[in-house]
């Protein structure tokens, strides 16, 4: 399945700035970032439930939002991007760079 998860969080102090960056390392092993706080994830179930217990273990729920919307496949009749953005399409094999 794929799922977008969007955050922001307070990074008015020392620890808010730490979380930022825990919850976007959180992510990137999960998917790639589409935009700062924005991230694209191809998951199974299991990866979903992982993936969603790492950010709210991360995450400070009275400071910072979280947000995971799954996305209906095929995700390209359901997403439409502008710009200049490059997108990676992951197959169900391993990604090799």
């Amino acid at each position: 399945m794929w799922v977008v998860v969007c955050y922001d969080v307070n990074t008015e102090t020392k620890a808010g700035r730490r979380r930022l960056r825990r919850v976007a390392q959180v992510c990137k092993n999960f998917g790639q970032r589409v935009q700062l706080s924005i991230f694209e994830c191809q998951v199974n179930e299991m990866q979903y439930e992982d993936l969603r217990r790492k950010l709210l273990k991360e995450m400070n729920q009275h400071m910072d939002s979280l947000r995971i919307y799954r996305i209906t496949e095929p995700r390209e009749r359901h997403m439409e991007s502008f710009g200049t953005m490059r997108t990676i399409f992951f197959d169900e094999e391993p990604l090799i760079v």
